[in-house]
């Protein structure tokens, strides 16, 4: 058996310019936290038969890797030549389609895993490649790069895309009080409500692709959602700037200006009583700003209240049957926690996760 645990994250800046759609024109930019909530995918070799067999919200038992309807499985297994004998099953602290990236942390631990099973030791950035590869260019999902990033390297982490989708990864160097004091400020509700991300976000990489109109009808409008996105890199930019300078306050007025740029890039990030119950915490309880974790649409909802509104916030939001999620950072990104196989325990805890200083960019080995 071997399990791995992949952290998700929380956007904090820059949400949607990691869109290849957007950045292969204007760079992306994206500040991200993982978090202590994890995805765990555990793989095991039948020994019995050849049977492929999947255990997530279905169960699916087939002769060939290629007859899988998880299309995330499927394809991770077809590129490292897997086509039968083989059991991965997964469990995950947060249900799927809540805006934290789940979708991505699954791939990245399956990668993982089947990497700990063919004992092909990759770097953090190298496993994040893999599967955008997977998601972007072979699936061909309207989605970013974020997600498959922060799955392998967790962290409070900046991310710069470049036109060319190459990708460079920076940790911000934060003291761990001040890392505290964010978390204690920031709160997380489950609006219980999920959605699917790749119909927003397929939307919205339709309109930055859309045809301009000729360039002599002067009635053309600038594209809406490119000049959303727009405003929000330099937000996002604005927002790295908060952080390094310990600037909470500062995160939160902007995370409301991050709000209102994405709510203008389609009609389906909000919907009308998360609007109702956003103002009224804003008017009454001293947030400062707040946004639909994610693309939006349902999942989390995220509110920026300092310490004087936070006891009051959280029983009112109770109040509504949404209870405020406990969270930590979590610095090591997807690892290896047990690999069992064919008999042989090997303790990865202390080296397949390099935990590096904040001020270093991540590049250590996922496992050896």
């Amino acid at each position: 058996m071997i399990v791995t645990r992949t952290p998700f994250r929380v956007t904090l800046g820059g949400g949607g310019t990691d869109l290849p759609a957007f950045y292969e024109k204007h760079g992306g930019y994206i500040l991200a936290l993982g978090i202590d909530k994890y995805m765990y995918v555990m793989l095991n070799v039948p020994y019995a038969d050849r049977k492929v067999r999947l255990h997530y919200t279905k169960s699916e038992t087939v002769d060939n890797v290629a007859q899988l309807e998880h299309e995330l499985a499927r394809e991770a297994l077809r590129m490292h030549g897997i086509d039968d004998g083989i059991e991965i099953a997964s469990l995950a602290d947060l249900p799927a389609g809540t805006g934290l990236g789940s979708s991505s942390s699954y791939l990245v631990g399956l990668l993982n895993a089947i990497r700990a099973y063919r004992a092909r030791p990759i770097l953090f950035d190298e496993l994040a490649d893999e599967a955008c590869r997977i998601e972007l260019d072979i699936l061909k999902k309207p989605i970013g790069k974020q997600d498959q990033y922060m799955a392998a390297a967790g962290g409070l982490t900046e991310l710069s895309i470049d036109v060319n989708g190459a990708v460079a990864v920076r940790r911000l160097a934060l003291p761990g009080y001040a890392v505290a004091e964010f978390i204690s400020n920031t709160h997380l509700y489950y609006l219980n409500v999920q959605r699917t991300t790749t119909d927003i976000l397929g939307e919205q990489t339709a309109a930055l692709r859309a045809e301009p109109r000729a360039a002599h009808d002067s009635s053309q409008a600038p594209n809406a959602v490119e000049e959303s996105l727009k405003e929000i890199l330099a937000i996002g930019y604005r927002i790295g700037d908060a952080f390094r300078a310990c600037d909470f306050d500062t995160f939160g007025r902007l995370m409301h200006e991050h709000w209102m740029a994405k709510k203008r890039l389609s009609g389906k990030v909000s919907v009308p009583v998360v609007e109702q119950l956003y103002d009224h915490v804003r008017e009454n309880f001293g947030v400062l700003g707040g946004k639909v974790a994610g693309a939006g649409g349902g999942g989390f909802l995220m509110l920026y209240v300092p310490p004087a509104g936070s006891r009051r916030l959280t029983e009112f939001m109770a109040t509504l049957g949404m209870t405020r999620l406990s969270y930590g950072a979590e610095f090591e990104g997807s690892k290896v926690l047990v690999n069992v196989l064919n008999g042989r325990a090997t303790d990865y805890h202390s080296n397949e996760a390099v935990i590096l200083p904040s001020h270093v960019a991540p590049g250590g080995k996922l496992f050896v």
